[in-house]
């Protein structure tokens, strides 16, 4: 983290992530992996951070791996290997993040940077946005998890012609196409992702959470084990003190903590 390759800012209850490469379209190399690890841990342990705007410095989001940064004198498949599996712990750990994660997305989502788009719960990407799976134009299969994610973000068929063509996808087909969820323009990205997730200041926190890491794994969980993850979690929200306030408020008829939101998108 020494080098500040991903920055770390407090806005209320918003922790804005920033990969902070410019100069390699914060391209991933092993600092932003170190730091990854280390801010992805201190959000989820900060209770005052209710949600996460993940982006990127300097007009891009991410051009995926950095191809020039080590290995040289390695050998190379166990080098490359070995370098996925490391970065897939801090992934993982953004993937299973029990906070929304928003990626305001401007400028180029490529490669494993497009994976990284797509470990947030929403994508909101700028009118000049552009998302490529470009690992067939340097002989790869996709990386990252983005052969699972991309499927369930738009169908199998539509993944498999993103990733075969290995074309560039610009921001209007994107939201068509349910690869992101809004468009806007580029100079109010910031303001656009922050306003989305401020509105998730006053909701059940843990809630929200829980209700993420079940729903993330609705399509390998069968109905009966997903009904006992859901009485199992249920019973921990009856037990909370957010419930036994909820709860009361409705009775009462006085106005609830977090009395839903306008719609999303």
């Amino acid at each position: 983290m020494s080098e500040n390759t991903v920055t770390l800012e407090r806005i209320g209850g918003t922790a804005v992530i920033t990969l902070n490469r410019p100069h390699r379209r914060n391209a991933l190399d092993d600092s932003i992996r170190l730091a990854m690890a280390d801010i992805v841990k201190a959000v989820r342990e900060d209770r005052l951070v209710t949600a996460v705007v993940l982006t990127g410095a300097g007009g891009n989001f991410c051009a995926g791996a950095d191809l020039g940064d080590g290995g040289a004198d390695a050998e190379r498949g166990f080098y490359v290997r070995d370098l996925l599996l490391d970065h897939h712990g801090w992934f993982t750990e953004l993937t299973d993040l029990e906070k929304p994660v928003i990626s305001a997305v401007d400028g180029f989502a490529t490669g494993a940077g497009l994976s990284v788009a797509l470990a947030a719960d929403f994508i909101i990407a700028s009118d000049r946005a552009r998302f490529v799976s470009s690992f067939a134009r340097v002989g790869f299969v996709p990386d990252l998890s983005l052969m699972y994610v991309l499927p369930r973000r738009v169908g199998l068929v539509r993944a498999k012609e993103i990733v075969f063509s290995a074309r560039e996808i610009q921001a209007d087909e994107a939201l068509a196409i349910g690869l992101a969820e809004a468009v806007v323009p580029a100079d109010r990205l910031r303001d656009a992702a922050l306003e989305f997730a401020q509105r998730f200041a006053n909701a059940p926190a843990h809630v929200l959470g829980m209700a993420k890491r079940i729903m993330n794994r609705t399509f390998e969980t069968d109905r009966h084990a997903l009904l006992q993850l859901e009485a199992a979690v249920q019973g921990l929200c009856a037990a909370s003190q957010y419930n036994a306030e909820a709860v009361r408020r409705f009775f009462a008829k006085e106005a609830p903590m977090f009395p839903g939101t306008q719609r999303l998108f």
